[in-house]
């Protein structure tokens, strides 16, 4: 799979980078993580600027017709910086769930709001048990007449505490459905605190909510979000990782000990090195996976299962090395190291952990 970038998507992943140095450094970042909207004004200019939202939305939806790989690439500046916006709630899952559907008149009136970024979305789908099967799912969809009502509650739903727009996969009589509420506004929203202060979860309560269905049943539909999911998140976490190891890299340049910085011993050297190839494995396979995901390539599940396994691992070893070679600072609340840490355990628990990746490929493959 070629993942080498052409010259238009390097330098759109060089105007994000250089929009985050000047609008998202560490101090900007802290200065929002406890707000629950996040950080709005960053979220506007990306989307003003950069058209982070409508990259990989149609043109016929108000969007720039451009593919999920571009898209990937945005995701990756993002979570080198740990920006606190909704590019994955709102911007992929919500986004890429209307995309899925069936529905072209939802499509029509509700992708331009959330390509421009005049609205946010969000998808609510995990269990109580923190599981993102449409099998398992708590909330229930029920028809009375010709209205459909929604039941239940749905946990661990990110950037869903602001959405404008939320979208639900919910259990029917005849399998799973993707579904929009009527009137988000009447949700009962929690805010769930996160163990990654930089990411936005709540808990969205149903009761009798009024809802349009946008596909019944489409169990092709419900895995191409999941697929969707699992390759952004593997951006996210490339970008994490990305984080550690530049950090790292400066603090051991930095850092003297015998009159020497401790990055010119050896046993140093190894351990970056070894971080080095832990990062360019989980680049390759990440955007691998997107853009066999880009193309509609029939690998492009198997590949995405593979990049979440792949790049949560690689991130944890990366989060952890950044935290020892750090020395005692490293686990202070003032050095940025510990939000490395944090996101990689968040983003390792998100739509399943590698070991649930891996047990899905073995059934696939037949070896289990």
């Amino acid at each position: 799979m070629d993942t080498e970038l052409t010259e238009e998507q390097a330098e759109l992943a060089d105007a994000v980078r250089t929009l985050l140095e000047r609008r998202a450094g560490s101090a900007a970042v802290r200065s929002v993580m406890a707000d629950p909207a996040g950080d709005t004004q960053l979220w506007q200019t990306l989307a003003e600027e950069v058209g982070i939202a409508a990259i990989a939305v149609p043109e016929e939806y108000g969007g720039f017709g451009a593919t999920v790989f571009e898209s990937h690439l945005v995701l990756e500046q993002l979570g080198e910086a740990l920006a606190v916006v909704p590019a994955l709630g709102s911007g992929v899952l919500a986004t890429q769930a209307i995309l899925a559907g069936a529905d072209e008149d939802a499509r029509i009136r509700l992708l331009p709001s959330l390509a421009s970024g005049e609205r946010t979305g969000a998808l609510a789908w995990a269990d109580s048990r923190g599981r993102w099967s449409p099998e398992t799912v708590d909330v229930t969809a029920s028809l009375t007449g010709d209205d459909w009502t929604l039941d239940g509650e749905a946990p661990l739903v990110l950037d869903g505490a602001n959405a404008d727009v939320v979208i639900v996969i919910a259990r029917t009589p005849s399998g799973p459905g993707l579904f929009e509420v009527a009137d988000p506004a009447s949700l009962d929203r929690v805010g769930t605190p996160a163990v990654d202060p930089t990411l936005r979860l709540s808990t969205l309560r149903f009761s009798t909510a009024a809802a349009r269905p946008l596909s019944m049943g489409d169990a092709a539909a419900i895995d191409r979000i999941r697929v969707c999911a699992l390759v952004a998140i593997s951006a996210l976490q490339t970008g994490a990782a990305a984080r550690g190891l530049s950090m790292t890299l400066t603090y051991a340049g930095q850092r003297t000990q015998f009159g020497r910085p401790i990055g010119s011993f050896q046993a140093l050297k190894h351990r970056l090195a070894d971080m080095h190839v832990q990062l360019e494995s989980a680049r390759s396979i990440s955007r691998a996976a997107a853009r066999a995901l880009a193309v509609d390539d029939p690998d492009a599940a198997r590949l995405a299962g593979m990049a979440k396994a792949w790049c949560g691992d690689a991130l944890d070893l990366i989060a952890s090395e950044t935290i020892q070679l750090h020395g005692g600072i490293g686990i202070t609340w003032e050095h940025d190291a510990q939000l490395v840490f944090k996101r990689a355990h968040a983003l390792s628990q998100l739509f399943g952990q590698a070991s649930d990746q891996r047990a899905q490929l073995a059934t696939a493959l037949g070896l289990a």
